[in-house]
C-alpha cells in the first residue's frame, strides 16, 4: 500500500491487547526507519530506548497520563535527545563520519567550528530545545514504518519527564527524554477511537500558497 494509505491507516491507539507482542523483526525496521532519519548537520543528538521489560514498564506508568497504554503495550519507544552540545560530541559525530567515509579527520574542521561557534555559546535549554526538535523527525518516520507493517502505535508526550528520565537514568547519559512511542496491537473491544473516523483539517484550510 501507499504511504498515504498506511497514514489513513494509523490512529493513535488507546487501548492495546498485552498478549500480542510485536516481532523483533517488525521492532528493527521501526528503529531503523528512525536511526536513518535526518537530523540538523547530520549530527543525530538523541538516542532511542527500547523498553521490553515489563517491570520497568510498570515503573514508567507511574508518569503516564496513559498507564495502561504502557503497562500493555509491546514495546515502548523513548525517545531521548542530547542535554546539550559539547565540542567533544560534535568532534566525535564528525570523526566518525569521516572515517566511514574514508576521508582524514578534520576534512570537515571549518564546519564544525562555525557548530560550536553557534552551539557552544547559547544556555543549555536553548540547546536541548534544538536536540529535542530533531528527535520529532525520527518519531514521525518510525509511525510512518509501523503503519506500513501493520503495527499499531501511540506517539505520546503526556507523560512524566521526570519519572522516565530518572527510572531509565538518562542524566548520567547525558539525555532528557522528549517523547514516547508504544508499539503494539490494539485490544480491538476498548480501542474506543478505532471505530471514529480520522479527522483532520482539509486541504483548503491547512495550506497556504503563495
Amino acid at each position: 500500500m501507499s504511504l498515504i494509505e498506511n497514514l489513513k491507516w494509523r490512529h493513535a491507539v488507546k487501548a492495546y491487547d498485552s498478549t500480542k507482542k510485536v516481532s523483533e523483526e517488525h521492532v528493527d525496521k521501526i528503529v531503523e526507519a528512525a536511526r536513518l532519519a535526518p537530523t540538523s548537520s547530520g549530527l543525530q543528538p538523541f538516542k532511542l530506548l527500547i523498553i521490553r521489560d515489563q517491570g520497568i514498564k510498570e515503573q514508567l506508568a507511574k508518569g503516564a497520563l496513559n498507564p495502561e497504554c504502557m503497562r500493555n503495550c509491546s514495546h515502548v519507544l523513548v525517545f531521548a535527545a542530547w542535554d546539550q552540545y559539547t565540542a567533544e560530541r560534535i568532534d566525535t559525530v564528525y570523526d566518525f563520519t569521516t572515517d566511514e567515509r574514508g576521508l582524514p579527520r578534520g576534512r570537515f574542521a571549518s564546519y564544525t567550528d562555525q557548530l560550536k561557534q553557534i552551539y557552544l555559546n547559547q544556555p543549555s535549554e536553548v540547546n536541548f530545545a534544538h536536540t529535542a526538535r530533531q528527535t520529532y523527525i525520527a518519531l514521525g518516520l518510525a509511525l510512518a514504518q509501523a503503519a506500513e507493517l501493520r503495527v499499531d502505535s501511540t506517539p505520546a508526550e503526556g507523560f512524566s519527564n521526570e519519572v522516565v528520565d530518572r527510572v531509565l537514568g538518562l542524566e548520567k547519559l547525558g539525555l532528557k527524554s522528549v517523547s514516547l512511542m508504544y508499539i503494539g496491537y490494539a485490544d480491538e473491544a476498548n480501542d474506543w477511537i478505532a471505530p471514529m473516523k480520522k479527522v483532520r483539517v482539509p486541504k483548503s484550510e491547512f495550506v497556504i500558497e503563495f
